[in-house]
């Protein structure tokens, strides 16, 4: 475990060698297709060769992408954020578990349990079990929608200016679609090739029969590559008002970016206490406490940037060499930018040899409240004809979480314990991998 800690050490010390622009601030590029640092800003309408009428157009865009209600930068940072931060962990005691009787030793499970939920029994006083995971995730859709497709449209500023509605023909300015050229829109698409990659260091001590304590350091690696193109779609008019390049009489109206880039470092610390209220030769009951720390570097997309922590209710029975599990509790994030949840878990192990158990589980997360991510809202114009223009792609549907995972447990002559599991959505919610892939390699003593 030594050589394990110094290894997680060097990892997290590569983060400071990173390219000191953030991740996120990779997304927010993506965004920007000339010269300045706002989104959606027009370098063409802007230049200064340009007379001042047309100047003015350059950062008409601009509050379309930026504004409260329709931040898809935001939106999509938020996202990517906390998907990292919340990738899961293996349940905190494997292998064999014991309790003492009259000084004695006495197995309390048949196989090595479930690998994401939880069961009943604790590790036993004097009891460890130490190891190392490494979880695999390509990101590839965002509540359904792939991450190589997401379409938007951005709208034009409702502008209103001292002299605008005698300019318009005695037409009210603060009608959206007067003058005429705010009914330009900007279409825009994104392409987005994410990989999360979390190698966990954990371990777990039995501080009583009835008690256990743990910790999980997670190193987090984070890969981006993103492109994406914008289209000015003029609504018509003898020249054109919004372009990234060129003139009035000969507009770019088509412009593109490509960022990339990666980064890794310490994620979000948890710590873990699970305390068994019930052990039986059937059943068994505990409770678990976990507390996530925000230890990873949110502007790298390393972590939430704020606390949480979860709460389960665990219950456990035996069926000679099956074993069931259920979980219920509920997760708080704090931070503002992330929605609580009641979260669930049904898991059945089997013992299908003397090394082999064989794991499947069903996970489930429901969101608490309306979503804190935020979409742009529709835009509603009124001139020249009263029309509805939906700014995303992305629906704006709940990130209720179901997953399903399917893995083995392989107890080694020598005393340690290979996992190997997959993990695959069965919902739309949240920003998902097809398939999330963990191995990890434990050792109980």
């Amino acid at each position: 475990m030594r050589r394990s800690f110094l290894v997680a050490a060097a990892l997290v010390s590569l983060a400071a060698t990173a390219d000191a622009q953030g991740l996120r601030d990779k997304i927010s590029q993506l965004f920007i297709f000339g010269s300045g640092e706002d989104p959606l800003f027009l370098a063409g309408s802007a230049d200064p060769n340009n007379p001042a009428s047309i100047r003015a157009h350059g950062s008409h865009f601009v509050p379309s992408a930026v504004s409260e209600n329709g931040s898809m930068i935001a939106f999509l940072t938020t996202a990517i954020g906390g998907n990292v931060a919340n990738a899961p962990i293996g349940s905190t005691s494997g292998g064999e578990t014991f309790r003492f009787e009259g000084g004695v030793p006495v197995k309390t499970s048949t196989s090595a349990g479930p690998i994401f939920a939880e069961r009943a029994q604790t590790l036993g006083r004097g009891r460890a079990v130490v190891g190392i995971g490494r979880t695999s995730a390509h990101l590839s859709s965002l509540r359904g929608v792939d991450l190589n497709s997401i379409e938007g449209f951005f709208t034009h500023q409702n502008v209103d200016f001292a002299g605008c509605d005698s300019a318009q023909g005695g037409l009210s300015c603060k009608l959206m679609g007067v003058p005429n050229l705010e009914n330009d829109v900007m279409q825009f698409r994104l392409n987005l090739d994410i990989n999360v990659r979390v190698t966990s260091i954990y371990a777990t001590v039995g501080l009583t029969d009835n008690f256990d304590i743990g910790i999980v350091l997670p190193v987090v690696s984070t890969s981006l590559n993103g492109s994406s193109t914008a289209q000015v779609i003029p609504f018509g008019g003898p020249t054109a008002a919004h372009f990234f390049a060129g003139t009035t009489t000969a507009p770019v109206l088509t412009g593109s970016r490509q960022v990339e880039g990666s980064s890794t470092g310490l994620g979000d610390v948890a710590v873990r206490t699970k305390l068994s209220l019930q052990q039986s030769a059937r059943t068994s009951v505990a409770l678990l406490g976990e507390a996530r720390f925000a230890t990873g570097d949110q502007e790298e997309l390393l972590g939430s940037g704020a606390f949480a922590s979860r709460g389960l209710a665990v219950i456990s029975a035996k069926f000679g060499t099956f074993a069931a599990h259920g979980n219920t509790g509920f997760i708080y994030r704090g931070g503002g930018t992330q929605n609580s949840a009641v979260v669930g878990s049904l898991a059945i192990d089997h013992l299908m040899t003397d090394r082999v158990t064989l794991a499947a589980e069903l996970l489930s997360e429901q969101q608490v409240g309306h979503s804190r991510l935020k979409l742009p809202a529709p835009v509603n114009y009124d001139y020249p004809f009263k029309r509805t223009i939906n700014p995303t792609s992305i629906p704006d549907i709940a990130d209720d979480l179901v997953n399903g995972s399917f893995g083995f447990k392989f107890a080694t002559g020598s005393g340690f314990t290979l996992v190997t599991n997959a993990l695959v959505p069965l919902n739309r919610g949240g920003l998902r991998a097809n398939v999330t892939y963990t191995a990890a390699l434990e050792y109980p003593f």
